[in-house]
């Protein structure tokens, strides 16, 4: 199979509370460059629970990818903690614990690794409307 060519996008954002929203404006702005408007508000908002998880959590700057390849953007943050989130199933009364609910609500799938030595990646995967069929393949 023929891989369409993508494009990937990153940046690096310090552990501190203004980065959620950098985070929101760096895919908001890559997604309205590449003409994608229908996938900001779900991938705005997983960029939003995903780095505030690595604020708070992994407590040190991490990296945002945003890229795109064969009709799936995928999101990436990756930090420098080895300890991959666990979703929990959070009580009505809560204040928290709901960040992995959305994202596995809003996205097609996620998911987290470990490099092995320092870091972990957690991901988002988005499909778009332009997945590649056979005639496209062909172009």
């Amino acid at each position: 199979m023929n891989q369409i060519p993508g494009w990937s996008h990153e940046t690096i954002l310090a552990a501190e509370p203004v980065s959620a929203s950098k985070a929101r404006d760096f895919v908001c702005q890559h997604l309205v460059a590449h003409d994608l408007l229908y996938l900001v508000e779900d991938i705005r908002l997983v960029a939003s629970e995903l780095a505030t998880n690595a604020m708070v959590h992994a407590r040190t700057p991490f990296v945002v990818t945003l890229s795109e390849m064969n009709g799936v953007v995928l999101l990436a943050i990756r930090d420098g903690s080895t300890s991959v989130p666990v979703p929990t199933t959070p009580q009505v009364m809560d204040m928290g614990g709901r960040g992995l609910v959305l994202v596995e609500l809003l996205s097609h799938e996620w998911g987290a690794s470990t490099d092995g030595s320092d870091t972990k990646s957690v991901w988002a995967s988005f499909a778009t409307r332009t997945r590649p069929g056979p005639a496209r393949l062909m172009a």
